[in-house]
């Protein structure tokens, strides 16, 4: 597929992706780290978030407000109308490099579009601190560690969010 600018779908994504994120809808969730609970949530979401060298902390912030004002959660009429601000949900922050690989071609996962490691943890940082600030309760995994997490999907209700920095 072209798109108007004449490049294909796909290497506009590539050069137009930030701040990927998975989230899922949850009964519950947890994060492990060396048999230690870094963070539980009950009803909420679990967010898996690569950082990618384009990203901001304004990508981070509007992340953030993404988050927190995704509609995911089923109102009165069993519709999907209201935000974790709206239920007064858990938000489970989890690093997970992994989503920025390049899996196009090959049977190896390219990571050169990843965030060098300063550069993740610090933004990773940031971003917590924004949704801590923002909302409660939050919780949020250990960059660059080696994390067990857990979750009951509720749904299953599954999202892939690309946000980019609002436009000035």
């Amino acid at each position: 597929m072209q798109t108007a600018l004449g490049k294909s779908y796909a290497n506009y994504l590539r050069t137009n992706k930030r701040m990927i994120t998975v989230i899922q809808r949850v009964n519950n969730g947890s994060v492990t780290v060396d048999n230690a609970v870094l963070g539980q949530i009950e009803q909420g979401i679990v967010a898996l978030i690569a950082i990618e060298k384009p990203d901001t902390q304004k990508t981070a912030e509007r992340l953030v407000e993404r988050l927190l004002n995704y509609r995911i959660f089923a109102d009165a009429n069993d519709k999907m109308n209201l935000s974790l601000r709206d239920i007064q949900g858990g938000l489970l922050l989890i690093p997970q490099f992994t989503l920025a690989a390049n899996t196009d071609k090959g049977n190896r996962p390219s990571f050169t579009e990843g965030a060098p490691p300063e550069q993740g943890r610090a933004l990773f940082s940031y971003l917590c601190a924004q949704a801590k600030q923002q909302h409660s309760p939050v919780a949020w995994g250990q960059f660059g560690a080696d994390m067990r997490v857990a979750l009951v999907n509720n749904g299953p209700v599954t999202f892939t969010l690309r946000v980019q920095e609002r436009p000035a």
